[in-house]
């Protein structure tokens, strides 16, 4: 038997490898455009299966049901997010730049995502979060929560409720994206998903927020 004969069986189980977490990804990728667009009760795995260019077997073979499937689109985004702000450290930054930094992370998230709003709104619609819950999205909110605690604590930021300004945060992020099919009406003359118009949204987002979680200046 030659080299190259022995040398085939080593470099095939990595392709295969690669090639399922492709598939996967294919699939979540084609799951989560249907999904946003009709929520976990009207998606039809038929159309997710066309959309990544599989049949509806492999996505049963990877998800087990189309509630599998779609409880894993609901978690990537959650996973991503962690993953993101974990590698930011931001611990080793002051509460103000650790704000801005986070800030401009999520947006540049939700900028990559837009339709990702959608699956919120079709899960609180339709399942009143109730796959929501399993994403342990409580992890992603307390990198904001522990910034604004270390802000008050160290008098750098006003006393706040830790909880809703967080809420308030995330609204001023997202909202942009998620009601952006309405919003581009009220400005055709805008292209609100442009790199310039996202970067402009940014820089307003992280002012506002930073102005309103600062101290309150004292009257003269």
């Amino acid at each position: 038997m030659s080299r190259s004969t022995q040398s085939k069986p080593s470099t095939h189980k990595p392709r295969q490898v690669r090639d399922a977490e492709a598939t996967k990804k294919y699939i979540l990728d084609a799951a989560e455009v249907e999904f946003a667009k009709c929520g976990l009760s009207g998606a039809r795995t038929e159309a997710i299966a066309k959309g990544a260019g599989v049949t509806t077997a492999m996505i049963y073979y990877y998800f087990q049901s189309k509630e599998g499937l779609y409880q894993a689109v609901l978690q990537r985004p959650a996973v991503e997010m962690h993953e993101g702000f974990k590698q930011l450290n931001l611990d080793q930054f002051p509460p103000e730049q650790a704000l801005r930094i986070l800030v401009k992370e999520a947006i540049a998230y939700e900028a990559a995502h837009p339709q990702r709003g959608m699956l919120w709104f079709q899960e609180a619609n339709q399942n009143q979060g109730k796959y929501f819950k399993q994403g342990n999205w409580q992890e992603n909110f307390k990198y904001l929560i522990n910034i604004l605690e270390r802000g008050m604590a160290e008098g750098c930021f006003r006393q706040l409720d830790p909880f809703l300004t967080t809420m308030h945060i995330i609204g001023i992020c997202n909202f942009y994206f998620n009601a952006y099919e309405n919003i581009k009406h009220t400005r055709p003359d805008l292209q609100l998903l442009s790199p310039e118009m996202i970067e402009q949204h940014t820089q307003a987002a992280v002012n506002f927020i930073l102005a309103g979680v600062g101290r309150l200046r004292e009257k003269i």
